[in-house]
């Protein structure tokens, strides 16, 4: 299994980083997402780095190519806590994976409608069920969740729900 990093480039500079990291070796993950925008009065896909500024970067464990990722042209620096690099949970990783189609572009799941139960897959909320009042704009679907005995409103990217498989997690335990 690969550890993964995070590595911070340089403004505007994650398409050179990210060359010259493949062409030194290294594994290298950044997910897209497609975004639509308001351009001269005129509505236009993108496809953009979903995490602006950032991309995923694996080396072997034994290795510590440290000085070679924060040397790369288009890098800014590797990013570490108390001088080491940290590593991202693999399962941050293979979550994000998974919802990438091919080309690596965040793949929102088109299935989910208001009034569909659905479960949470990522964040502080993961695995509790809740129901779809509305789709927003931006990828957004409006879920209710029974939080502690009351009904809340919760803003969640719909790359993060996957429909309900009959389970009935609440939060407080219901």
């Amino acid at each position: 299994m690969q550890t993964w990093f995070l590595v911070q480039t340089k403004a505007n500079a994650s398409a050179i980083a990210r060359r010259n990291l493949e062409r030194q070796g290294f594994a290298v993950f950044q997910p897209m997402e497609r975004r639509t925008i308001a351009r001269r009065g005129r509505f236009v896909d993108q496809i953009r780095p979903y995490f602006g500024g950032y991309l995923f970067v694996s080396y072997p464990a034994g290795s510590t190519p440290w000085s070679a990722i924060n040397s790369t042209y288009g890098v800014s620096r590797l990013v570490s806590f108390g001088g080491r690099p940290a590593p991202v949970p693999g399962e941050i990783i293979a979550s994000l994976q998974d919802s990438c189609d091919e080309s690596g572009t965040i793949s929102l799941d088109r299935s989910i409608s208001p009034g569909d139960e659905v479960e949470i897959a990522l964040g502080a909320m993961r695995d509790f069920v809740g129901r779809v009042e509305h789709l927003a704009p931006n990828h957004r679907a409006i879920v209710l969740l029974d939080f502690m005995g009351k009904q809340t409103k919760m803003v969640v990217n719909k790359a993060y729900l996957r429909a309900a498989s009959g389970r009935t997690k609440q939060p407080g335990g219901r």
